[in-house]
């Protein structure tokens, strides 16, 4: 609770920004979105959980990869597009560098046992990365305006599209989330006082 209450701090330039993703991005191994949401609401205390929930739940609908879009929306919360650009430059510039020389690497090594095995291990563990940001940001869902039960039977829905009926991701994202949207969007109008233009 103290957390909540103590305000939040903000980055003292684009400078700032472009560290902070840089080492955020090389603490990033299997998934940086876990990385992320450590970095920017607990040590940095840029955001909090509902703001970093509601940047990604955009950056996952738009196109292209979602690290890069909340990277790019953090960036330009702070300093507008510098702030935006120092933030993807510094998400970006040495894990490609990084990237390049792994590739090379693994061109050469690719069809070794040992090499095939450590990836299959590391799938696991970047699977495991992705559900644990899941059950961190889940708290954020208890103040969400739906309530926590519409918000799982949402995530319930997605699922059953996703990963049982294998419905393209594209038209869950599109219908699921127009229904969340216009059904948050009639319980804000319904609480006086409440916002009802998103963050």
């Amino acid at each position: 609770m103290k957390d909540q209450l103590e305000p939040l701090a903000q980055p003292s330039s684009p400078k700032d920004l472009f560290v902070a993703f840089t080492a955020l991005a090389l603490q990033g191994f299997g998934g940086v979105l876990a990385v992320a949401q450590r970095v920017l609401c607990e040590q940095k205390r840029w955001l909090t959980k509902e703001q970093f929930l509601e940047i990604l739940a955009i950056g996952q609908v738009l196109p292209g990869p979602n690290v890069c879009n909340v990277a790019l929306m953090v960036g330009d919360r702070f300093f507008g597009w510098r702030g935006a650009f120092a933030a993807l430059a510094g998400m970006m510039a040495v894990p490609l560098a990084i990237v390049l020389l792994v590739t090379a690497v693994y061109a050469q090594y690719a069809l070794q046992p040992a090499v095939a095995g450590a990836l299959k291990g590391m799938g696991a563990v970047a699977a495991g990365l992705i559900v644990g940001t899941a059950l961190k940001l889940a708290a954020a869902l208890r103040v969400n305006p739906m309530g926590l039960g519409v918000c799982i039977g949402f995530i319930g829905l997605a699922l059953v599209g996703v990963a049982l009926l294998r419905w393209p991701l594209v038209w869950v994202l599109l219908g699921l989330g127009s229904l969340a949207w216009a059904f948050a969007w009639r319980r804000l109008r319904a609480v006086p006082g409440a916002r009802a233009d998103g963050p």
